[in-house]
C-alpha cells in the first residue's frame, strides 16, 4: 500500500515536471516567436525606410546635378572645344529603372545591417567616447580605400566576358553615361556592390557617422564621374586631381573604351596594373 502512494507521488512529481517543462518549452518558443516576428517588423520597416532614403537620394542628387550641367547653364563654364553628344532619353529611362531596382537591393543591405546592429552583432557604434577623432579620420580615409580596391578588383571581373552580360552589362548601355547612370547596376552587381558594406559592419568598428558621410562621399563621386564628356570648367585643376583621383574624364574613357579605368575613387589601382590609358596621362599633363 505505502509502495503504491510512494508510486503514485512520484508519478505525480514526473507529471508535474513535465508539465512544467513543457510550459517552459512553450513559453520558450513563445518567446522565440516573438523575437523573430519583432526582428521581421523592423527589418520591413528598415527595408522601406532606406528605400524611400536612397531613392530620394538618387533623384535629389542626380537630377539636379544633370539640370545643371546639362542646361543651357553649362554653356557659361563647360569646354567649348568639346562636342557634347545629346543624351538618349530612352537610355536615361532604362538607367533610372536599374536604379530604382539598385536601390531596392542597397535597401534590403541596409536593412540587414540595422537589424544585425539591433541585436548586436556589428561593429557598428553611436558613442562618441570609444574612440578619438583621429580615428573617426583614420577610419573614413580607409574604407574608402578598401571600398575603392574591392570596387576595383570586382569591377574588372565584371568585365570578363563570361560575367559582363550577367553583371555589368546594364551599366554600359549608356556609352556617353549621364548623372542618372551613376546607379545603374544590374541585379546581381548590386548585389555584389552592396556586400562591401554588409561585410566591412563585422569586421572594423565605426561610427554611423563614418559610414554616413563614405555614403554620402560615394554617392556625389558617382555622379560627378558620370557627367559624362567633361563637363567641368576648364579652370578645374584637371593636371593634378586627375593624376590622384577619378573623375568624369577619367571614367567616360572607361564606358567608351570598355577595357581601361575599373577604379571608384582613386587612380593607384589602374597605375599600379597597367589598366590606366596612356592618352588620359598624356591628357593631364598638358
Amino acid at each position: 500500500m505505502s509502495c503504491s502512494v510512494f508510486d503514485y507521488i512520484f508519478s505525480l512529481i514526473e507529471n508535474l515536471i513535465r508539465l512544467m517543462s513543457l510550459l517552459i518549452s512553450q513559453h520558450k518558443t513563445t518567446k522565440i516567436i516573438m523575437e523573430i516576428k519583432l526582428i521581421e517588423h523592423s527589418l520591413k520597416f528598415y527595408i522601406l525606410a532606406f528605400f524611400g532614403i536612397i531613392l530620394i537620394r538618387y533623384f535629389v542628387v542626380a537630377g539636379s546635378t544633370y539640370l545643371f550641367f546639362y542646361s543651357s547653364l553649362s554653356e557659361t563654364f563647360a569646354n567649348p572645344y568639346l562636342e557634347y553628344p545629346s543624351p538618349s532619353r530612352k537610355l536615361i529611362y532604362q538607367d533610372i529603372k536599374l536604379s530604382i531596382l539598385s536601390s531596392m537591393i542597397f535597401a534590403i543591405a541596409a536593412g540587414l545591417v540595422m537589424s544585425s546592429y539591433d541585436l548586436g552583432l556589428t561593429c557598428l557604434y553611436s558613442d562618441f567616447q570609444g574612440h578619438k577623432l583621429w580615428y573617426f579620420i583614420i577610419s573614413y580615409i580607409g574604407v574608402l580605400m578598401l571600398q575603392d580596391s574591392y570596387f576595383y578588383f570586382t569591377h574588372r571581373l565584371f568585365h570578363h566576358p563570361l560575367l559582363f552580360h550577367k553583371l555589368h552589362q546594364g551599366h554600359h548601355q549608356s556609352r556617353h553615361p549621364t548623372p542618372w547612370t551613376s546607379f545603374a547596376f544590374d541585379p546581381l552587381e548590386a548585389i555584389v556592390q552592396s556586400l562591401f558594406f554588409v561585410v566591412i559592419v563585422y569586421l572594423i568598428p565605426l561610427h554611423f557617422i563614418t559610414i554616413i558621410a563614405v555614403l554620402i562621399t560615394m554617392t556625389i563621386w558617382a555622379v560627378v564621374n558620370h557627367l559624362g564628356l567633361d563637363r567641368l570648367p576648364l579652370s578645374f585643376p584637371h593636371h593634378w586631381l586627375g593624376k590622384w583621383f577619378i573623375g568624369p574624364a577619367h571614367h567616360s574613357l572607361h564606358h567608351l573604351k570598355y577595357k581601361v579605368h575599373y577604379g571608384l575613387y582613386f587612380t593607384f589601382w589602374d597605375k599600379v596594373l597597367g589598366t590606366q590609358d596612356p592618352n588620359y596621362e598624356l591628357k593631364i599633363r598638358e
